[in-house]
């Protein structure tokens, strides 16, 4: 029996299944590359689904830490189109199903309630081997290592576990986000702020719904934007990202003819735009079982962004928890009843975010799921 289970990767994935390992009675280390929690700023507002992400939390224990992070009324929606019509204006009643949390604020509540040391940082992977009889070596850039009996990937698109199982490596799908901040918004960009309102915008292209601008308001008074994008990573390449100025003046002139309300999200930026191409694995990413290891979030499935990433990857590490605990002394046991619920949900979800949905589409999705 594994009494001890390595994981790769503190994201949200790892520190779920560190966990509900916890809640068990088991034992786990994580092994981060970062120096520190707060060696990076860990992105923007995640919305936690009650169908994915808040069952994950269920299974960790921690609905009330949780609900102690909800940034309230961020489930307000406006979307319009760039002609000014509106196809969807809704409030946050409270009611609605995916309240929202800063990504920040979820890991460091995972953090608080793992045993202290669990999380090894600067633990950076330089390779993986296999050692025979389910046994694996971990080797770091630190100049140490870890043998261990089982061995989880949750090191994202990018996973150094992966190829233990997999030839599979990410493929960029030929789009990108492009993001900027806007900071004390009521203040110096009253007219932004009025526009966003107090949660989720979005404005499309009547002649292409793959063009828009997402806005979210976060934390405080600050709105993090998406401005998405469909061209080459060759075109990407062309714009000098370290150059702010000329980095904001080409991405904005994609969106010529915009309402400068709109294009505000881009142009009054208070910071440097960062792109952020998308990649993804193939559809219905799968592996033969293969003893002593196995992965969960973007290692196992990474898909082009559609709002399941950070819920699925929480719900994988929690169902291999679960699994774990209840297939004590058969490690392998619980890694197969794993994978037959991953494979089949993962290539569900890598076929909707393949899927780009119209704006009427999203309107009627969210219309149905914000009940």
């Amino acid at each position: 029996m594994t009494t001890h289970v390595t994981i790769i990767g503190a994201g949200l994935g790892g520190l779920t299944l560190a966990r509900v390992l916890h809640v068990h009675g088991m034992a786990a280390t994580v092994y981060e590359a970062e120096a520190s929690p707060a060696a990076r700023m860990q992105g923007g507002m995640l919305d936690i689904h009650d169908y994915n992400g808040q069952l994950a939390l269920k299974a960790a224990d921690l609905m009330d830490e949780f609900r102690d992070i909800v940034l309230e009324g961020r489930q307000a929606m406006r979307f319009v189109r760039r002609d000014g019509t509106v196809l969807l204006d809704k409030e946050d009643d409270g009611t609605g199903g995916r309240p929202e949390a800063q990504r920040g604020e979820l890991r460091r509540m995972f953090l608080d309630a793992l045993p202290e040391g669990t999380v090894r940082w600067g633990h950076k992977v330089t390779g993986v081997r296999a050692l025979g009889d389910g046994r694996h070596e971990v080797s770091f850039e630190n100049g140490t290592s870890v043998t261990t009996g089982l061995l989880v990937g949750a090191d994202g698109a990018w996973s150094r576990v992966r190829p233990l199982l997999s030839d599979a490596t990410p493929e960029y799908v030929g789009e990108a986000f492009v993001e900027t901040y806007l900071y004390d918004v009521e203040t110096r960009h009253p007219a932004v702020a009025k526009m966003v309102g107090g949660g989720s915008f979005g404005v499309f292209d009547p002649d292409d719904d793959a063009q828009t601008i997402a806005a979210h308001r976060e934390s405080g008074e600050t709105i993090h934007t998406y401005a998405m994008l469909t061209r080459s990573l060759e075109w990407f390449a062309g714009i000098d990202f370290t150059d702010t100025a000329e980095a904001t003046a080409r991405i904005a002139a994609e969106f010529d003819g915009w309402a400068p309300e709109h294009t505000a999200l881009i142009t009054e930026s208070d910071t440097a735009p960062v792109l952020r191409p998308h990649y993804a694995l193939p559809a219905g990413h799968r592996w033969d079982r293969v003893p002593g290891v196995t992965l969960v979030g973007d290692a196992a499935h990474l898909s082009a962004p559609n709002g399941e990433g950070a819920n699925l990857a929480m719900l994988d590490g929690a169902e291999l928890g679960e699994a774990l605990a209840a297939h004590p002394g058969d490690d392998e046991a619980a890694l197969a009843a794993y994978e037959r619920v991953l494979f089949p949900r993962s290539a569900e979800a890598g076929a909707d975010a393949a899927r780009k949905p119209t704006a009427e589409e999203l309107v009627a999705f969210f219309e149905q799921h914000q009940q």
